[in-house]
């Protein structure tokens, strides 16, 4: 069992962004929540001595994004408003963010990446000049050192958002100001370099590694191209799978590693390097994933630590492959299955969860699915957002926040400690497996996994059916006990939930007979069951990087520990038919 006390499924669940936490408590949770890259880093003399030399008079060449900034964000810091998930800021105009106490350590964390600078640069000249100023103001107080400011995570991503802004940062103001930038950039770099072999954060160690290649090629003398790239060739290898997919089968880190993929092979073709051979390798596998991924309404599927991700940085990623992605339906490393008639389009989550450290953000998932009609989703799972308080971050891990069986309020994959990273790992579930068989326009899938066996006595089984005119798809989930093992001496019936997590884009009505879904396009659907006492339950959403609250159906019961799954209790059938067209 894990330590984690914070219900998503519904009823009673705590609103915990609606808490007001003493700075104890707020650096308990990121503690508890974050581990060891949450502490501060340390420095000692002989490293300080490290990050010192000789300074490049000039870039050689400069970063171009190739995905569009965020225009709403960009326009709110014009504003003087600061929102990261469900924290809200407002300073006086133009006051530097650090300069006063921030609502907690995850905001600060999220404050000191730097991601909100390229859009603060796209508002304008005035936008421009504000950025600078923040930058010049974050150099005077955070630029020799800050444990907090200064770990690899942050400082890695900073450094590659900085880059982003080019010329418009690092070519503009006093010849002092350019000095002080391009110094301060250096120093961090040769810090990351000197740090990113030992760091044990996947996702430091891809950061690092990418934005130490940016900076050999950048920055004429900074630091050994080759050493850099051999480093992000050994992180592509660890970290993609080879059907394209990151190992931690998060969507939104598959994108973002594409996107700096992409940056990267750009700034190659730019500066009149020979591109090493790793990179299209991966770029077209990956991208392939990415729009596997990829829904009706152009965004991501939140799986694991995933968000929606904004359509228009998948489109501007996919536009960058050399050629259009290819298609698949199986992605055998990954674990995923996609069944797709129409307009109607469900990914189930048939893999278990990767080894550690990839394992500390993993979710208990299995076998839940997302379910979308053309750019209507309906399915889902209760997401996940970088930019929300941490503990709703680690809340939503839990099987009860996808739509899949709760067995005797268990998680279907174990949570254990790792002691390195001091975060909770997802292990397992044992015996996942996935069975497809098409026949003309029609598609089964049989499905199941052993995660409740050792606890329980019993496998879950999920079988699946997809009209081949997309207007239907139908379901069946069972209870099991394996021929393999004796009846159970204990007779006592276990409770089981089957949850649906609807998207927050969905009206749910309550019918004598069905839940009648209504999308905001007009698209209405039908969910049906022969299980008595179907019930509408609030539950929560955080993949569009707030806490959302819409609702999900709710199937629950008691199943016989030595049923066979061919009958109630131990069977449970349903189906979302299509009533309407938007």
């Amino acid at each position: 069992m894990t330590e984690w006390t914070v219900d998503v499924g519904g009823g009673d669940s705590e609103i915990l962004a609606d808490r007001t936490r003493t700075g104890a408590d707020d650096a308990a949770l990121w503690r508890r929540f974050r581990g060891a890259c949450g502490d501060d880093a340390k420095v000692g003399v002989l490293q300080r001595l490290k990050l010192s030399g000789p300074i490049p008079d000039a870039f050689s060449h400069h970063l171009t994004p190739i995905v569009p900034t965020d225009d709403r964000r960009g326009e709110a810091l014009m504003q003087d408003i600061w929102r990261i998930g469900m924290e809200r800021l407002t300073l006086a105009p133009g006051q530097p963010p650090w300069s006063t106490p921030l609502p907690s350590k995850h905001f600060a964390d999220r404050l000191h990446r730097f991601s909100w600078l390229p859009d603060l640069f796209d508002q304008g000249d005035l936008g421009a000049e504000r950025a600078r100023r923040f930058v010049d103001d974050w150099i005077e107080s955070h630029g020799s050192f800050n444990g907090f400011s200064w770990r690899l995570a942050p400082t890695s991503v900073r450094c590659w958002n900085w880059m982003l802004c080019g010329a418009a940062l690092f070519e503009s103001g006093s010849a002092d100001a350019q000095r002080a930038r391009s110094e301060c950039l250096v120093r961090q770099i040769r810090y990351l370099s000197d740090q990113i072999d030992a760091a044990t954060d996947p996702k430091a160690r891809w950061y690092g590694a990418v934005t130490i290649v940016a900076g050999a090629l950048c920055i004429d003398r900074a630091m050994s191209l080759e050493t850099a790239l051999a480093r992000l060739d050994a992180e592509c290898t660890a970290q993609i799978l080879p059907d394209g997919g990151h190992v931690s089968r998060s969507p939104s880190r598959n994108l973002r590693a594409l996107v700096h993929l992409l940056t990267l092979r750009d700034l190659f073709r730019r500066a009149g390097h020979p591109e090493p051979e790793f990179l299209e390798k991966w770029v077209s596998r990956m991208g392939a994933m990415v729009a596997f991924f990829r829904a009706g309404d152009g965004a991501l599927s939140p799986f694991n630590d995933s968000d929606e991700a904004r359509p228009e940085v998948v489109e501007a990623a996919l536009a960058h492959l050399s050629s259009p992605p290819r298609r698949f339906t199986f992605a055998p490393k990954s674990g995923f299955q996609k069944l797709e008639k129409n307009s109607l389009r469900l990914i189930l989550d048939c893999g278990e969860a990767p080894e550690r450290p990839f394992s500390d953000f993993a979710h208990a998932g299995a076998l839940g699915f997302e379910l979308s009609d053309g750019p209507s989703r309906l399915v889902t799972s209760c997401g996940y957002s970088a930019e929300v308080n941490v503990d709703w971050q680690a809340a939503v891990r839990r099987t009860g926040a996808h739509s899949t069986l709760i067995l005797a309020g268990r998680d279907s994959s174990t949570f254990s400690l790792n002691d390195e990273s001091r975060l909770l790992s997802a292990h397992g579930p044992e015996g996942i497996s996935a069975k497809r068989l098409e026949e003309g326009d029609e598609i089964w899938l049989d499905a199941q996994h052993g995660g409740y066996k050792a606890p329980c006595g019993l496998l879950h089984r999920r079988r699946l059916f997809m009209s081949g005119d997309g207007q239907r798809l139908t379901g069946e989930d069972s209870l099991v006990r394996p021929v393999s093992q004796p009846p159970s001496d204990d007779r006592k019936f276990i409770g089981f939930e089957i949850r649906f997590h609807l998207h927050p884009t969905v009206t749910a009505i309550m019918g004598r007979d069905a839940i009648r879904l209504v999308c905001d396009d007009g698209t209405v659907w039908k969910f049906k069951t022969s299980h008595e006492g179907a019930r509408l339950e609030r539950t929560v959403y955080l993949a569009r990087g707030v806490v959302e609250r819409p609702e999900q159906i709710v199937m629950a019961g008691f199943a016989d520990p030595n049923g066979d799954g061919q009958q109630p209790p131990n069977c449970i059938r349903w189906a979302f038919l299509k009533e309407r067209s938007a």
